[in-house]
């Protein structure tokens, strides 16, 4: 079977060191375009690919079947429309669009028209995720009371990026915020309801750069949190059960090894070392428990297979949508200092 030909939307910092090595690798995909508006970076380390200043341009020349949108968050839902009225399947990094809104339409249009339209959520292939996933599959925590998901960083001065800046679908919460929300969706699903604090907490800061959601999923607490100014260590996921806790410090090693330009292959990729592996803390007895392998190269994997008809989008736009509604619903319920209902 012939390879897709991809093409990549924007080569910023996330499409030139996430995105592209990834499709480079998959075996289904061929990366024939990149749209870079003012320079010709990519073809330094893809010189096969057909440079174009504009989206416009590449889908007028017809030039691949797959679009991926890379861009800023505030024209994902253009320019996703854009490649769907032209009859390209479609994959927008997260969150998809800036409202749910907006997602709905590109869902329909791609229904109407047989197209694949999905989101590049990579985090549900971090390897603690994964093994997260398996430990409650397992039942080894008993029932579940307690789920706490932080994703901290310290970054104490202001950048020139664009989700610092003041425009739509800025700041954290719909960047990790989306993660997070995104992990808890497929393990709990819709909660009944979302309280929320989300602030700007770094001096003249015009984005938010932190948030404390709280998802209502009846006995199971749910609490995802980000910060910009924490330079602590603190868990990545604590878990407490009837029968125990689960603790896990660290992020998955897949993007600091994408940022550090090492090239998502062999048979080592996304496994973490023994010192890195999460604690299991039973009533008599604690152990370290294996992290399973983390592997973003599944996502266009899978979305190659899709387009094939091989297999089912493993992020569906309906689960984005979801997410979305619960980014906006965690927005509505911080500027109101009341939880908002969702079921």
């Amino acid at each position: 079977m012939s390879k897709i030909k991809a093409a990549l939307v924007g080569y910023g910092s996330v499409g030139e060191k996430i995105h592209a090595p990834l499709i480079s690798v998959c075996e289904n995909l061929e990366l024939v375009a990149v749209v870079e508006r003012n320079l010709t970076k990519s073809k330094e380390k893809y010189p096969q690919v057909q440079i174009f200043k504009s989206l416009e341009a590449l889908l007028e020349a017809d030039a691949a079947d797959l679009i991926i949108i890379v861009t800023p968050n505030y024209l994902h839902f253009d320019q996703a429309k854009l490649a769907l009225s032209y009859g390209k399947h479609v994959v927008v990094d997260k969150p998809v669009t800036i409202s749910s809104k907006e997602a709905k339409e590109l869902k329909e249009i791609a229904g109407q028209k047989g197209l694949l339209l999905s989101v590049f959520q990579n985090r549900r292939l971090d390897g603690d995720f994964q093994t997260i996933q398996k430990i409650l599959h397992e039942g080894i925590l008993g029932r579940l009371v307690h789920f706490e998901s932080h994703f901290d960083r310290f970054r104490p001065v202001l950048t020139e990026n664009w989700r610092e800046k003041n425009v739509p679908g800025n700041g954290i919460t719909y960047d990790l915020g989306t993660h997070l929300i995104d992990q808890a969706y497929l393990l709990f699903g819709m909660p009944q309801w979302v309280s929320a604090d989300i602030r700007s907490q770094r001096t003249n800061a015009v984005a938010d750069d932190f948030f404390d959601i709280t998802l209502g999923y009846g006995d199971v607490f749910v609490r995802l949190t980000a910060s910009v100014l924490s330079n602590a260590p603190m868990p990545k996921f604590l878990l407490l059960g009837e029968k125990g806790s689960f603790s896990k410090f660290g992020l998955d090693i897949q993007e600091r090894a994408l940022k550090a330009e090492k090239l998502p292959q062999g048979a080592d990729w996304g496994l973490e070392s023994e010192e890195s592996w999460g604690t299991i803390y039973l009533e008599d007895r604690s152990f370290k428990y294996e992290t399973l392998r983390g592997d973003y190269r599944l996502f266009y994997e899978n979305i190659a297979k899709a387009i094939q008809g091989i297999e089912t989008p493993l992020v569906k736009i309906d689960e984005a949508i979801a997410v979305l509604q619960i980014i906006e619903s965690a927005f509505e319920s911080s500027q109101s200092g009341k939880r908002v209902l969702l079921t």
